[in-house]
Protein backbone atom coordinates (compact mmCIF):
# COMPACT_ATOMS: atom_id res chain seq x y z
CA UNK A 1 0.00 0.00 0.00
CA UNK A 2 1.55 3.15 -0.91
CA UNK A 3 1.79 5.12 2.53
CA UNK A 4 2.26 8.85 1.06
CA UNK A 5 -0.27 11.02 -0.47
CA UNK A 6 0.74 14.23 -2.19
CA UNK A 7 -1.40 17.06 -3.85
CA UNK A 8 0.11 19.67 -6.23
CA UNK A 9 0.75 23.43 -4.73
CA UNK A 10 0.01 26.43 -6.36
CA UNK A 11 2.30 29.97 -6.21
CA UNK A 12 5.03 28.40 -4.09
CA UNK A 13 2.93 27.50 -1.40
CA UNK A 14 4.76 24.38 0.89
CA UNK A 15 3.28 21.11 0.21
CA UNK A 16 3.41 18.43 2.73
CA UNK A 17 3.47 14.70 2.30
CA UNK A 18 1.00 12.82 4.92
CA UNK A 19 2.02 9.17 5.61
CA UNK A 20 -1.68 7.42 4.53
CA UNK A 21 -1.96 4.75 7.40
CA UNK A 22 -5.19 3.21 5.37
CA UNK A 23 -8.01 3.71 3.35
CA UNK A 24 -11.70 4.13 3.26
CA UNK A 25 -14.00 1.78 1.47
CA UNK A 26 -17.36 2.19 1.16
CA UNK A 27 -20.53 2.34 -1.55
CA UNK A 28 -19.91 6.00 -2.06
CA UNK A 29 -18.70 6.75 -5.24
CA UNK A 30 -18.28 10.74 -5.58
CA UNK A 31 -19.09 13.73 -2.62
CA UNK A 32 -22.74 14.48 -1.75
CA UNK A 33 -21.29 17.85 -2.13
CA UNK A 34 -19.97 19.39 -4.79
CA UNK A 35 -17.28 22.36 -4.34
CA UNK A 36 -15.71 23.98 -7.40
CA UNK A 37 -15.45 27.90 -7.80
CA UNK A 38 -19.44 28.88 -7.93
CA UNK A 39 -19.46 27.84 -4.29
CA UNK A 40 -21.22 24.36 -2.80
CA UNK A 41 -23.96 22.56 -3.80
CA UNK A 42 -25.47 19.18 -3.05
CA UNK A 43 -24.98 16.68 -6.02
CA UNK A 44 -28.14 15.51 -6.90
CA UNK A 45 -27.29 13.99 -9.74
CA UNK A 46 -25.27 11.00 -8.43
CA UNK A 47 -26.70 8.09 -6.64
CA UNK A 48 -24.01 6.67 -4.90
CA UNK A 49 -23.49 10.88 -3.24
CA UNK A 50 -26.82 10.71 -2.11
CA UNK A 51 -25.70 7.34 0.36
CA UNK A 52 -24.24 9.93 2.29
CA UNK A 53 -27.67 11.40 3.19
CA UNK A 54 -29.47 7.84 3.25
CA UNK A 55 -29.49 6.17 6.78
CA UNK A 56 -25.63 7.44 7.37
CA UNK A 57 -25.50 6.59 10.58
CA UNK A 58 -26.39 3.19 9.81
CA UNK A 59 -24.36 2.62 6.45
CA UNK A 60 -21.09 0.23 7.26
CA UNK A 61 -17.68 1.44 5.67
CA UNK A 62 -14.77 -0.37 6.04
CA UNK A 63 -10.88 1.01 7.00
CA UNK A 64 -8.59 -0.78 5.91
CA UNK A 65 -5.26 0.20 7.92
CA UNK A 66 -1.95 -1.06 6.36
CA UNK A 67 -0.77 -4.22 8.00
CA UNK A 68 2.63 -2.59 8.79
CA UNK A 69 0.59 -0.35 11.01
CA UNK A 70 -1.94 -2.94 12.54
CA UNK A 71 -0.46 -3.48 16.15
CA UNK A 72 -1.42 0.68 16.07
CA UNK A 73 -5.29 -0.83 16.85
CA UNK A 74 -4.78 -2.95 19.69
CA UNK A 75 -7.27 -2.00 22.08
CA UNK A 76 -9.27 0.12 19.79
CA UNK A 77 -12.19 -2.22 19.94
CA UNK A 78 -12.06 -1.62 23.79
CA UNK A 79 -14.40 1.53 22.20
CA UNK A 80 -17.26 2.28 20.72
CA UNK A 81 -16.76 5.04 18.81
CA UNK A 82 -13.42 6.58 17.13
CA UNK A 83 -12.36 10.04 15.47
CA UNK A 84 -11.26 9.08 11.80
CA UNK A 85 -9.21 11.98 10.38
CA UNK A 86 -8.98 11.50 6.32
CA UNK A 87 -8.15 13.36 3.38
CA UNK A 88 -10.82 14.93 1.23
CA UNK A 89 -8.63 15.72 -1.66
CA UNK A 90 -9.95 13.55 -4.30
CA UNK A 91 -13.37 14.77 -2.80
CA UNK A 92 -12.68 18.63 -3.40
CA UNK A 93 -10.79 19.95 -6.54
CA UNK A 94 -8.37 22.57 -6.34
CA UNK A 95 -10.86 25.41 -7.37
CA UNK A 96 -13.15 24.09 -4.53
CA UNK A 97 -10.72 24.67 -1.97
CA UNK A 98 -10.03 28.13 -3.36
CA UNK A 99 -13.32 29.10 -1.42
CA UNK A 100 -13.51 31.27 1.62
CA UNK A 101 -16.99 31.52 2.44
CA UNK A 102 -20.21 29.16 1.26
CA UNK A 103 -23.44 28.64 2.24
CA UNK A 104 -24.04 26.07 4.80
CA UNK A 105 -24.13 22.47 3.30
CA UNK A 106 -24.58 24.17 0.17
CA UNK A 107 -28.13 25.26 1.00
CA UNK A 108 -28.33 28.71 -0.50
CA UNK A 109 -31.47 29.98 1.81
CA UNK A 110 -28.56 30.15 4.78
CA UNK A 111 -26.68 32.86 4.61
CA UNK A 112 -22.86 32.95 3.29
CA UNK A 113 -20.43 31.85 6.22
CA UNK A 114 -16.64 31.51 6.50
CA UNK A 115 -15.64 27.80 5.16
CA UNK A 116 -14.18 27.16 9.18
CA UNK A 117 -17.60 28.11 10.88
CA UNK A 118 -18.73 25.21 8.29
CA UNK A 119 -18.35 21.39 8.09
CA UNK A 120 -18.07 21.86 4.18
CA UNK A 121 -15.58 19.39 2.72
CA UNK A 122 -13.96 22.36 0.67
CA UNK A 123 -10.72 23.09 3.48
CA UNK A 124 -8.37 25.38 2.22
CA UNK A 125 -5.54 25.01 2.33
CA UNK A 126 -6.20 21.41 3.36
CA UNK A 127 -8.90 19.21 2.70
CA UNK A 128 -8.50 17.33 6.32
CA UNK A 129 -11.82 15.96 7.31
CA UNK A 130 -12.85 14.03 10.00
CA UNK A 131 -15.80 12.40 11.48
CA UNK A 132 -16.65 10.29 14.70
CA UNK A 133 -18.26 6.96 14.09
CA UNK A 134 -19.50 3.90 15.48
CA UNK A 135 -16.87 0.72 15.99
CA UNK A 136 -19.03 -2.08 15.11
CA UNK A 137 -16.27 -4.72 14.67
CA UNK A 138 -11.94 -5.35 14.38
CA UNK A 139 -10.88 -8.02 11.83
CA UNK A 140 -7.21 -7.87 12.41
CA UNK A 141 -6.26 -4.81 10.43
CA UNK A 142 -9.80 -3.64 9.27
CA UNK A 143 -12.27 -1.85 11.46
CA UNK A 144 -15.69 -2.20 10.26
CA UNK A 145 -17.59 1.35 11.39
CA UNK A 146 -21.04 2.95 10.69
CA UNK A 147 -21.38 6.71 10.19
CA UNK A 148 -18.48 7.21 8.21
CA UNK A 149 -19.14 10.31 5.69
CA UNK A 150 -15.98 9.46 3.45
CA UNK A 151 -16.23 8.71 0.22
CA UNK A 152 -14.94 5.34 -1.35
CA UNK A 153 -10.52 5.22 -1.00
CA UNK A 154 -10.24 8.08 0.81
CA UNK A 155 -7.09 7.80 2.71
CA UNK A 156 -6.58 8.13 6.28
CA UNK A 157 -4.42 10.07 8.13
CA UNK A 158 -5.16 9.10 11.07
CA UNK A 159 -7.72 7.08 14.09
CA UNK A 160 -8.08 8.39 17.88
CA UNK A 161 -10.64 6.66 20.37
CA UNK A 162 -13.43 8.81 21.42
CA UNK A 163 -13.49 9.55 24.70
CA UNK A 164 -16.16 11.83 25.27
CA UNK A 165 -14.87 13.71 28.60
CA UNK A 166 -12.01 15.13 26.44
CA UNK A 167 -15.02 17.29 24.07
CA UNK A 168 -16.43 20.04 26.17
CA UNK A 169 -20.06 18.93 27.40
CA UNK A 170 -21.25 22.54 29.40
CA UNK A 171 -21.34 25.80 27.66
CA UNK A 172 -21.04 24.41 24.43
CA UNK A 173 -22.98 26.63 22.28
CA UNK A 174 -24.17 26.25 18.44
CA UNK A 175 -25.50 28.93 15.99
CA UNK A 176 -29.26 28.45 15.34
CA UNK A 177 -28.66 28.40 11.06
CA UNK A 178 -26.63 25.05 12.42
CA UNK A 179 -29.14 23.86 14.72
CA UNK A 180 -31.75 24.17 11.86
CA UNK A 181 -29.59 22.24 9.11
CA UNK A 182 -28.87 19.44 12.33
CA UNK A 183 -32.70 19.68 13.26
CA UNK A 184 -33.50 19.22 9.75
CA UNK A 185 -31.29 16.15 9.07
CA UNK A 186 -32.67 14.46 11.59
CA UNK A 187 -36.09 15.30 10.90
CA UNK A 188 -35.01 13.80 7.53
CA UNK A 189 -33.87 10.32 8.83
CA UNK A 190 -37.27 9.79 11.05
CA UNK A 191 -39.16 10.47 7.99
CA UNK A 192 -37.16 8.04 6.33
CA UNK A 193 -37.34 5.25 9.03
CA UNK A 194 -41.07 5.76 9.41
CA UNK A 195 -41.91 5.03 5.40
Amino acid sequence: MDRSYTSSAESGATIHILPVGGIIKNDVKNPALIANEDGLRLNSGDASSLLNFQNPLERLSEIIVDEDFSDLLDGIDEYSHIVVLYWGGHEVPEEGRSLKRVHPAGLGHYPMKGIYATYSPARPPNPILMTIVRLRERLQNRLIVSGLDAIDKSPVIDIKPYVGDLFPQDDVSVPDWMQRIMGNSKKREIRRGLQ
